[in-house]
């Protein structure tokens, strides 16, 4: 019996320490993100053929963004979708538009997983014939 109470009073410890881990993901994004990496992982590729490589994203709520780079600034949207694989898991995904008006130029992405590593650390997760690419996000 006592160890069915520690169990339960190191789990109850460990959620109440954690509460950001229970927050709805769209709650958790908003904010200025930038992107500290990109990792290719698999056969063929490259990184320089995705549309956020670099620069600073900034979610803001009712689904908007700025997107700020090297090439210029750009304003958007963003939209996150619950889904389930077959293996009955459930995963976040995020999609991402985004429009440079001064330049005439569009942006956008399709992120198949999104997971918040930490408070201040996002990794989104894009899969792409046989390779993937994983793009880290640091909150500023």
């Amino acid at each position: 019996m006592n160890k069915l109470y520690t169990s339960l009073l190191l789990l109850t410890v460990s959620v109440g320490c954690s509460k950001d881990v229970l927050r709805d993901y769209e709650d958790r994004i908003i904010g200025s993100w930038r992107i500290s990496d990109v990792d290719r992982q698999g056969l063929g590729g490259s990184t320089s053929n995705l549309p956020f490589r670099e620069g600073t994203i900034t979610f803001e709520e009712g689904r908007t963004l700025r997107y700020e780079s090297a090439t210029g600034t750009y304003e958007g949207t963003w939209d996150l979708v619950k889904k389930w694989d077959d293996e009955g898991e459930k995963r976040q995904t995020l999609q991402i538009t985004a429009v440079d008006f001064a330049g005439q130029s569009v942006k956008g992405e399709y992120y198949d997983d999104l997971d918040f590593r930490s408070r201040n650390h996002l990794v989104a997760t894009k899969h792409s014939g046989r390779h993937t690419y994983v793009t880290h996000f640091r909150r500023r």
